[in-house]
């Protein structure tokens, strides 16, 4: 190992209602519905470690895009751009310049809201993370320092308002627990699809806990097919 090289432990991992990461919110925050636990590793749980946290209604999560760790251990290596799927995916950027899972140590950073400690795992909503997803550090949102309501947002200024009209029958939402569907049209609202897919004959699969959703896209209407 290099001089310069470092070994961190994940804290904890999180528990949501993504087996994979097709159709997970591109940036936390995007749909509020969304639920998570939080499970520490047994050597950090520790209730002293939480003392206080119940002053903040919001938490930073620093954690790893574990599949892309998985592909670079496998000898895949870090992209210098890449193409961001809200471009359409035909425009390259700096990968410092987005939030691309593709980065030199594979880092996620999300903002959560704190929903609660529950037997000593955080509950949280709006988070944007595959389930088993392994996470560093937790700490507290800072909203005198860490709100800025006047920064620029670069080139996602002109795609942040982007989304889709959901189409779902009742008989077929009902199939989704009364607690979970709102998350669910809101996941379906912010567009699974990979930016450059457009067939409005396509029928995509979504995984969203224990259900299938399956649906298609014409225009901007979002039609649920099926859930299962």
């Amino acid at each position: 190992m290099s001089a310069d090289a470092y070994t961190i432990h994940p804290i904890a991992h999180i528990c949501t209602d993504f087996k994979d990461k097709f159709g997970i919110p591109r940036q936390s925050g995007l749909v509020p519905e969304l639920t998570g636990r939080i499970v520490f590793e047994p050597e950090y749980r520790d209730p002293n470690a939480l003392v206080g946290l119940e002053g903040y209604s919001h938490l930073w999560l620093i954690w790893q895009f574990s599949t892309v760790a998985a592909e670079y251990a496998a000898g895949k290596s870090w992209r210098p751009t890449v193409r961001p799927p809200r471009l359409g995916g035909n425009v390259r950027r700096g990968v410092f310049a987005t939030r691309s899972p593709y980065r030199p140590n594979a880092l996620g950073l999300s903002c959560v809201e704190l929903v609660g400690v529950d037997g000593g795992d955080l509950l949280v909503k709006g988070a944007d993370l595959l389930d088993g997803t392994p996470i560093f550090d937790i700490k507290p949102y800072l909203p005198y320092v860490d709100a800025h309501p006047d920064a620029r947002g670069g080139f996602t200024e002109q795609t942040a308002g982007y989304g889709l009209t959901v189409e779902c029958a009742p008989e077929l939402l009902t199939k989704v627990p009364k607690e979970k569907q709102a998350a669910l049209l809101g996941v379906l609202q912010n567009d699974p699809r990979p930016g450059y897919q457009h067939d409005p004959q396509r029928v995509y699969t979504l995984d969203f806990g224990a259900n299938k959703v399956r649906f298609t896209v014409a225009g901007k209407t979002l039609q649920v097919q099926e859930i299962l």
